[in-house]
């Protein structure tokens, strides 16, 4: 639900035209892809079977896009051409994990798995169509007119489809991310239309219900339901998620460098890096998968979870302050961020 909220909007850039379809070079797709690769390759090398290297490969391809949204935008970076190569590749980073656990981790074939992605991408993609062709007046007028009243159509709405399309997934037996995600695309095409006061003042208040009350929830899940006996049980584990730590900078990290924009400092490099590296709510998922089918041991996924708190907890903080030693010591506020009264 958190996905599908933050999908509603992504800076100023429409989500019906995301940031990785827009970009020339798709360099957050091809650094998507080689983490990928190397993952899976990395994962079935250290791994007892090649169906759990591929877990553990998938899980080194996120990137926490959502986690990384506010902090860009906290410093006034989101709009900068760092902060939009670090949203393309986020996107790619949260995205294609999405579709490489619905092909290949569903419990079916990866044929049978494509053609249920492909079949929920035909639907989702029709109402989105539907929705980009319609001017939608009663329901820009109903948003008005609600807008600060305890109506809350637009709300309602966004919430309605963010769950439609989640139990939609869930019975194609995909990942219920992948629902949100085509929820967050289809709400951003319906307030499209609308006035942009109307729209920023929706997009505000679902940030606030995504930042400020599901994301909270799903760290706080995350660390409740975090195996910590299964992890500290075994000294090696301890040293597995250090090392985990460090694939995740090798694997994902350094392919995001494709996307630094030309002309960056070696500082912005290194943040791209470690922006790109930043990844938790994947990788809990993917490794709750695993465990829940008994290929993953709880302690190899407790690793790799911890792993991921600590990219959520260090490599943002470090990230940011290369990026103000890179703009001279601090980022100036981004005139499209100030906050929305009313």
């Amino acid at each position: 639900m958190a996905a599908g909220s933050r999908r509603a909007r992504v800076g100023r850039h429409s989500v019906t035209e995301p940031e990785w379809l827009t970009r020339g070079d798709h360099h957050g797709w091809r650094g998507w892809l080689i983490s990928l690769i190397v993952g899976v390759v990395v994962g079935i090398l250290l791994a007892p079977s090649a169906i759990t290297g591929v877990f553990i490969g998938i899980a080194f391809t996120s990137t926490a896009l959502g986690t990384l949204i506010p902090v860009l935008r906290d410093e006034g970076d989101l709009h900068s051409p760092f902060g939009r190569a670090v949203t393309a590749t986020g996107a790619a980073g949260e995205f294609g994990p999405l579709l490489a656990i619905s092909i290949f981790l569903g419990g079916r074939s990866p044929l049978a798995g494509m053609l249920v992605v492909a079949v929920f991408a035909i639907i989702a993609g029709v109402a989105i169509w539907l929705a980009s062709r319609s001017s939608l007046p009663v329901f820009n007028r109903m948003m008005t007119l609600t807008l600060h009243t305890s109506g809350q159509f637009a709300i309602r709405t966004v919430i309605f489809l963010l769950a439609g399309l989640s139990v939609l997934s869930i019975v194609l037996g995909l990942d219920m991310l992948l629902g949100a995600f085509a929820a967050g695309v289809l709400s951003r095409v319906l307030l499209a239309g609308s006035a942009p006061a109307d729209r920023e003042m929706v997009e505000a208040k679902l940030e606030a219900v995504g930042f400020g009350f599901l994301v909270p929830v799903f760290f706080i899940m995350t660390g409740v339901t975090f195996d910590l006996n299964a992890l500290i049980a075994a000294p090696r584990l301890i040293g597995l998620l250090g090392f985990a730590v460090v694939l995740l900078l090798i694997i994902r990290g350094i392919p995001a460098l494709l996307a630094v924009p030309q002309g960056s400092t070696a500082a912005d490099r290194a943040a791209m890096l470690l922006f790109g590296a930043t990844g938790l709510p994947i990788i809990v998922a993917v490794t709750g998968i695993g465990v829940e089918r008994g290929e993953l041991d709880a302690g190899l996924a407790a690793a790799l979870v911890g792993a991921g708190m600590l990219s959520v907890l260090i490599f943002p903080a470090l990230a940011l302050a290369l990026r103000r030693r890179s703009q001279g010591g601090e980022l100036l506020a981004d005139p499209d961020d100030v906050p929305i009264q009313g």
